[in-house]
């Protein structure tokens, strides 16, 4: 099932997540949905809270392996960055954002229960921090600063009200992409 993605200014995007106590059937379901709501957004990631749930799951596929992390928490970081990211939560908005280059995470596997820790870099490295970030009640503009925030206010207040900053083209091109995804399974 395709959930809706929350925009910024919605609630349950700045609440702090409970952990998952157990690994059941629903939590499996809300793994295998948010993989084909994150796929069908264009994304590489998503946290549970952007879909309005406020537990602690995590889904990233930066192209290599599917990733689904429950309870995950970044235990090492190294090195410093500063790169582009986006966000599903605020469609057409892309900005700079300083992140830690290596981190290491560990989180608990959904299809056997058990305790992993993932080394990454890169933009899986990136999309970690990112995600867990969500966990905690922050989205990526809040790594920002209060000027640059000044800056793209007017852009916030269009995501906050609902809206997107993909032209029309841009989102028909989404649409058709979305489409086709739906049709080849």
């Amino acid at each position: 099932m395709k959930y809706r993605i929350l925009h910024y200014g919605e609630e349950p995007l700045k609440k702090v997540s409970e952990p998952v106590k157990e690994i059941d059937n629903d939590i499996k379901v809300l793994v295998k949905d948010m993989f084909e709501t994150m796929y069908a957004a264009n994304g590489v990631g998503l946290a549970a809270p952007q879909i309005g749930k406020n537990i602690r799951v995590v889904v990233i596929d930066c192209g290599d392996d599917p990733l689904a992390m429950i309870n995950p928490s970044i235990i090492k970081k190294k090195g410093k960055e500063k790169g582009p990211e986006g966000c599903l939560s605020f469609p057409g908005l892309s900005e700079d954002v300083v992140r830690a280059t290596n981190v290491v995470a560990e989180y608990t596997n959904p299809d056997d229960g058990e305790l992993y820790e993932v080394e990454a870099e890169g933009l899986l490295a990136r999309a970690i921090q990112h995600e867990v970030d969500h966990l905690n009640g922050v989205v990526f503009v809040d790594r920002m600063s209060e000027a640059r925030r000044l800056q793209i206010r007017n852009e916030l207040d269009i995501i906050r009200h609902g809206g997107t900053l993909r032209t029309e083209g841009e989102e028909e091109q989404q649409q058709e992409l979305n489409d086709s995804m739906f049709e080849a399974k």
